[in-house]
C-alpha cells in the first residue's frame, strides 16, 4: 500500500510539472498593460525644467574638463613652451564656447560649444604656465540654466580645478 501511494504521489507531481510550462497570453498582457501605465505616469514627471539642470550641469563639466586639458598640455608641453597655453571664452557676457590656445604660436588647439540655453559669464580666460599653475589671476566662471547653477574655478598656486554647484 505504501508503494502505490509514493507512485500516485510520483507521478501526480509530474503531470503538474508537465501542465505549468509557460506563461499564458491573459498573463502577458496583464504585465504589458501595466508597465504601459507606468511609463505614462512617469514620462510626464520628466520636465523640461530638469533636462535643462543636466545640460548646465554637462556645460560645467565640459568647460572644467577644458580648463585641465589646457592645463595638462602646459605641463606636458613644458620643455618646449615656456608661455603655457589658455583656455579663452568666445562670444560676449554670455559666452558661446571655448578654445584652448598655444601662448607660444598662437595655435588654435581645440574648441568647443556650448549648449543653447545654457547661459555662461565670468572670467573670459585661464592661463597655464609650465609648472600648471595659473598664470594670470582670473575669476571663475558661472554656469546656469534650468534654474540650476555651477561655478567652476581654478586654484592659483596649484592649478586644481573645482566644479561646485552654488
Amino acid at each position: 500500500m505504501f508503494l502505490f501511494r509514493a507512485q500516485a504521489t510520483a507521478q501526480g507531481a509530474k503531470t503538474m510539472k508537465m501542465q505549468r510550462k509557460a506563461v499564458t497570453l491573459v498573463e502577458m498582457l496583464v504585465v504589458v498593460i501595466i508597465i504601459a501605465v507606468m511609463v505614462f505616469v512617469a514620462i510626464p514627471r520628466f520636465s523640461m525644467a530638469t533636462a535643462k539642470a543636466g545640460s548646465a550641469e554637462t556645460a560645467a563639466q565640459k568647460l572644467a574638463a577644458g580648463v585641465r586639458y589646457a592645463r595638462s598640455l602646459a605641463i606636458s608641453g613644458a620643455a618646449t613652451n615656456r608661455q603655457g597655453f589658455s583656455l579663452n571664452m568666445t562670444g560676449s557676457s554670455g559666452y558661446a564656447g571655448f578654445q584652448i590656445v598655444n601662448l607660444s604660436s598662437g595655435q588654435v588647439v581645440k574648441t568647443e560649444t556650448i549648449a543653447a540655453g545654457v547661459t555662461c559669464t565670468g572670467a573670459n580666460d585661464f592661463r597655464f604656465g609650465p609648472l600648471g599653475n595659473r598664470l594670470i589671476d582670473s575669476d571663475s566662471l558661472t554656469v546656469s540654466a534650468g534654474g540650476k547653477t555651477l561655478n567652476v574655478s581654478v586654484v592659483s598656486a596649484t592649478g586644481m580645478v573645482k566644479c561646485q554647484q552654488q
